[in-house]
């Protein structure tokens, strides 16, 4: 069996990775007790000996507003780590999938953003992130860089799990309302993850038709929200018990060290274009999150 390599296992989407790639290979998962990925050699040693046919690296750092006080660290994971791991897999002829996001891009925009819009990073994560991105690039591995948005999922620390805990405690939430984005469930980038490694890895493609496919591309769940939004949809669904008064707020009213995109949006069609794959509605994952969290 094809050796899988899982960086990042106890991650929201490294755990549901370690799950939905086992039918695809031999999974091995690492977390980074087990493999720092800030020291470069032990990286490439550790690869070297493990010859993986891919390499899936979800793990970051994601601390945004501690990566303000941070950058050196952040940059060493975010940044320089992808660029060792794009090395080893081009040595071994390896696919290298890596996940970046919306935070690369500046928020401007009106609409949806796509894989070639102009980045513009406004936080130290964001920056890290590009850095990330270019770096393989630059490298030239066949790879797949995935850019997601507003991850959620039944682990870890996030959005959705703070205002299931907030709700609970508290009558009233005040929402930043003028930011706008998909919220996506880390169960679904794994599942969309593993339907494109299977369609790459097929002996039905060829090994230069799947190379062509080799590139960025924009996964997150269908439609779009706010904050706001989405709070009032996990309560509604999470909490149906609770009478929770929600209140918008603007950004401005919340002031944190880390900028945010005004509009996280991002166009999933080259995806669907190139993959056939398909998102489902954000509403539609939040509800079989919270199901599988109960």
């Amino acid at each position: 069996m094809r050796k899988i390599l899982v960086t990042g296992a106890k991650g929201q989407v490294g755990w549901e990775l370690v799950r939905t790639l086992a039918p695809l290979g031999d999974v091995v998962a690492v977390d980074m007790s087990e493999l720092n990925i800030t020291d470069t050699d032990a990286v490439r040693s550790f690869v070297r000996e493990l010859k993986p046919a891919i390499i899936v690296n979800p793990a970051a750092y994601t601390a945004v507003d501690k990566a303000e006080a941070e950058p050196e660290l952040a940059m060493q994971v975010n940044g320089i780590a992808p660029g060792v791991f794009a090395e080893e897999a081009k040595r071994l002829d390896a696919w290298l999938v890596h996940y970046s996001t919306d935070y690369i891009f500046d928020g401007s925009k009106p609409t949806a953003y796509v894989e070639d819009d102009q980045p513009n990073p406004q936080s130290v994560y964001g920056q890290t992130k590009l850095a990330g991105e270019q770096a393989i690039r630059a490298v030239g591995c066949k790879h797949l860089i995935l850019r997601t948005s507003w991850v959620y999922g039944a682990r870890g620390h996030n959005f959705m799990l703070t205002m299931l805990r907030l709700g609970n405690e508290r009558d009233e939430l005040k929402i930043v309302a003028d930011q706008f984005g998909a919220p996506t469930w880390s169960r679904g980038i794994a599942e969309v993850t593993a339907q494109i490694l299977a369609q790459l890895h097929s002996p039905m493609i060829s090994t230069e038709l799947a190379a062509s496919r080799s590139g960025t591309y924009h996964l997150t769940a269908a439609g779009e929200t706010s904050w706001h939004g989405f709070a009032a949809e996990v309560v509604r669904q999470g909490l149906p018990e609770r009478q929770v008064t929600m209140t918008p707020i603007a950004t401005d009213q919340y002031p944190l060290p880390a900028p945010r995109p005004a509009n996280s949006r991002m166009s999933n069609q080259k995806l669907q274009n190139t993959f056939a794959v398909q998102s489902s509605a954000w509403e539609v994952e939040l509800a079989m999150c919270i199901a599988n969290a109960a």
